[in-house]
C-alpha cells in the first residue's frame, strides 16, 4: 500500500467492571463516558476510523445513538489489545490504535503521537507514551504502573511497584530527585501483523503476575518503543474519579 498507511482507533468498551458496574455508560454532564472518549479520539488528525468494541449490546446501542460506529466482540475477551486484535481480524488498517475505554478527557495529541512512532519507524511494531512521574506517592501506588526505558527509549519493563529501585535511600520520597521516573500511558499503537501474531500468544508468566497485558509483548522479545508525553490521563475507576472529571468537564466545556 502507498501513501500514508490507514489507521484505524479501536476503544475497547466493557459492560463489567470490579469497582464501577456499567462504566462505559456512566453520565458525564449529558454524555456517556464512551461517547466522550469517542469524541476525543475523533479529534486526532492521524486517525482514519475510530470505532469502538464492546462485549456488550447495550453500550452497542449506546453507541449508535449518538452516532458513532461500533462492533460487538466475543465476552470471552480478556484484554483491551486482545479486543483490538479482534477488530483488526475483520477490519482493514494498517495500524491500530488500542484507546482507553476509561478515559473521557484524552488529549487528541497523544494518540497523534503514539501513532507517530509507528510513521516513523518501519521496524517498530509496538509503540507507547509515557510521562514523567512528579508526585512521589505515584511511585508506591499499584495502580500507576511504572516503566524502566533504554537509551532508545525502548521499553525495558513495566511493573506496578516502584523501579528502578533506589538501593542506598531509605527514604522513597527523595527517589524523584535521584532519578527520573516515568508511568505508562495506557495507549498502544498497533502494527496490524503484529497484533494478528499477538491474537495467538498465551499469556506470559510476567503478564499473569503483574496483571500487565504489555509483559506478554516483552516477554516474547518484541521491542515495545515509546515517547514521553507532556499530557496526563484521567482514567475513571471509581466513583471518585467521576467526580473529578465531571469537575474538570465543568471547568472545561
Amino acid at each position: 500500500m502507498s501513501g500514508k498507511p490507514m489507521v484505524v482507533g479501536v476503544i475497547p468498551s466493557r459492560y463489567a467492571s470490579q469497582r464501577l458496574q456499567a462504566k462505559p455508560l456512566i453520565d458525564l454532564l449529558g454524555k456517556s463516558m464512551v461517547q466522550r472518549v469517542y469524541e476525543q479520539a475523533k479529534k486526532a488528525c492521524l486517525l482514519d476510523r475510530v470505532l469502538v468494541a464492546t462485549d456488550d449490546t447495550r453500550i452497542e446501542q449506546c453507541v449508535r445513538a449518538f452516532g458513532g460506529e461500533v462492533m460487538l466482540t466475543s465476552p470471552d475477551i480478556q484484554s483491551g489489545s486482545d479486543r483490538v486484535a479482534a477488530v483488526a481480524s475483520q477490519v482493514d488498517g494498517n495500524i491500530f490504535v488500542n484507546i482507553q475505554g476509561d478515559e473521557p478527557l484524552i488529549a487528541p495529541e497523544m494518540i497523534d503521537q503514539v501513532v507517530q512512532l509507528l510513521l516513523e519507524d518501519v521496524l517498530i511494531h509496538v509503540g507507547t507514551l509515557v510521562k514523567k512521574i512528579d508526585a512521589a506517592a505515584d511511585l508506591m501506588n499499584p495502580n500507576v504502573v511504572k516503566v524502566v526505558l533504554n537509551h532508545q527509549m525502548h521499553a525495558l519493563y513495566f511493573s506496578r511497584a516502584p523501579i528502578p529501585y533506589i538501593r542506598d535511600e531509605v527514604n522513597t520520597a527523595k527517589w524523584l530527585e535521584m532519578h527520573a521516573f516515568y508511568k505508562h500511558i495506557g495507549l498502544y499503537a498497533f502494527r496490524r501483523e503484529f497484533l494478528m501474531h499477538y491474537a495467538h500468544m498465551p499469556v506470559s508468566p510476567l503478564e499473569k503476575a503483574e496483571k500487565l497485558e504489555q509483559l506478554r509483548i516483552l516477554e516474547a522479545g518484541t521491542i515495545i518503543k515509546t515517547d514521553i508525553t507532556k499530557f496526563d490521563s484521567v482514567p475513571i475507576d471509581t466513583r471518585e474519579d467521576v467526580e473529578r472529571v465531571i469537575t474538570i468537564l465543568r471547568q472545561t466545556f
